[in-house]
């Protein structure tokens, strides 16, 4: 039997794969979007910048920028779910996701619901999928700032799941 891996090596691929999807979706680095990762567990952060501002007079978050934050926290928590069980049993390397781009899944509807204003600070979102099966999935992501027990939007999706090529 193997040695278990360093706990640092599993850290570092971990990272570099969450980074690697990341960076698959461009609107994710214009809004500043990146994810802090707890095992399998990842929250969504938006830092706030005065370019997020909707309203100037309140100030208020832009409601297309509050619901493209769902919407990322959304496909990039399906898509970890995806890849995790394939990286952690070593079905999936860094180097076959260098070689094979991401797929992504397509969002066929998304719904948000905005329950209060987006205040000019940072937000945090969480998505739990509901369902995933091979063709489809459904999502729901819940969005706060200063307190998780006082959200300020909440959105469902669902989403066509791509085909893995790799087997």
């Amino acid at each position: 039997m193997p040695p278990p891996e360093p706990v640092q090596q599993v850290k570092h691929r971990r990272d570099t794969a969450l980074r690697t999807l990341v960076d698959a979706i461009p609107y994710a680095g214009f809004l500043g979007i990146g994810f802090q990762r707890h095992g399998d567990e990842l929250t969504g952060v938006l830092p706030y910048d005065d370019k997020l501002i909707g309203n100037p007079v309140l100030p208020a978050l832009h409601g297309g920028v509050i619901a493209s934050f769902l919407e990322v926290t959304a496909i990039v928590e399906l898509t970890w779910a995806m890849l995790w069980e394939e990286l952690e049993s070593g079905r999936l390397t860094l180097g076959s996701m260098a070689e094979n781009p991401l797929r992504l899944p397509r969002t066929i509807d998304f719904t948000v619901d905005y329950l209060r204003t987006g205040l000019p600070r940072d937000g945090y979102a969480r998505a739990r999928v509901n369902r995933s099966g091979r063709r489809y999935a459904s999502v729901h992501v819940e969005a706060w700032q200063d307190n998780r027990a006082r959200l300020f939007a909440q959105a469902t999706g669902h989403f066509l799941m791509p085909q893995r090529d790799h087997g």
